[in-house]
């Protein structure tokens, strides 16, 4: 089982539930080294002495915040948990609200919450309630020596605690360029809207995250394998990638809406027609 990141407790009202936290994501990146590409040799991260030029191991360094040019005041990681005890150990829940009141863009990293040492009972009834009012609760943690808004979500068995952003660390909507809803060069029909409510009717399936699959990795990876198999290890491609295209041509949005919806209509007959050939041939086995 991971280590848990933080342990602490959830705190609203009179009620107190101890949990740990875990990180949900399990991220499977390709871990690419910075290599000097005149002998590819590794670059690596040193931590410098500014003052003397050496590299410094992370058993000498110590946090600081700068009051005054090269002033420092020097914190420990327990001077850091003393200044508020209280924010350092707990998940204190400020209110509760209805779930799509969150717009998707707060939402910034998730964690697991599990149930310390005697906080079984306590952690399946905040689950429960959770679930039987449709609300999710929010509250506040320090993660790190900072302060983050959060939203605690139950999902299945668990409850997930997700950071959100604030509102101050968001760019505001209105300083991009975007279609107004009522422009007359921008503005669509009804029949185009009709005709694109058919595509996504036609497109619309249960979620099922295990169906999609990270391509670009897939394809980086096929790229290094093949790469090793010819013994291509340190050949360079510097050519230029393949130009996107960035212009602007009128497009018949209707046309394209048939076409895409004739396409999908004809990917479905197809499959539907490979499932019943299936059916056939086990009831011929069978026989």
């Amino acid at each position: 089982m991971p280590r848990a990141l933080w342990k602490g407790a959830i705190s609203f009202g009179l009620i107190h539930i101890p949990v740990d936290l875990y990180s949900a994501e399990s991220a499977q990146q390709l871990d690419l080294d910075m290599l000097d590409k005149r002998d590819f040799a590794p670059i690596g991260y040193k931590r410098i002495n500014k003052n003397t030029g050496k590299e410094v191991e992370w058993e000498h360094i110590v946090k600081g915040y700068e009051f005054e040019d090269k002033q420092y005041v020097v914190l420990s990681e327990q001077d850091i948990k003393r200044a508020n005890p209280e924010s350092t150990q707990t998940i204190d829940i400020l209110s509760f609200i209805d779930t799509e009141e969150i717009s998707p863009i707060y939402y910034e990293k998730p964690y697991y919450l599990t149930p310390a040492k005697g906080g079984d009972k306590v952690y399946a009834l905040l689950r429960e309630t959770l679930k039987k009012s449709g609300k999710i609760a929010i509250g506040q943690v320090v993660i790190r020596v900072k302060q983050h808004l959060a939203a605690l979500i139950p999902i299945d068995d668990m409850i997930v605690l997700n950071l959100l952003r604030y509102p101050e660390d968001m760019h505001p909507m209105d300083e991009y360029k975007v279609p107004k809803l009522k422009n007359s060069k921008t503005e669509v029909s009804t029949k185009e809207v009709q005709m694109a409510l058919s595509l996504v009717e036609g497109m619309s399936e249960t979620w099922d995250p295990k169906q999609y699959k990270d391509n670009y990795r897939n394809d980086l990876l096929k790229l290094i394998n093949k790469r090793i198999k010819s013994k291509q290890t340190k050949l360079l491609d510097d050519s230029e990638p393949p130009p996107v295209s960035t212009e602007s041509n009128i497009v018949d949005i209707m046309a394209l809406l048939k076409q895409s919806i004739e396409s999908k209509n004809k990917k479905g007959s197809q499959q539907a027609e490979q499932q019943e050939s299936g059916k056939k041939d086990k009831v011929s086995k069978a026989s």
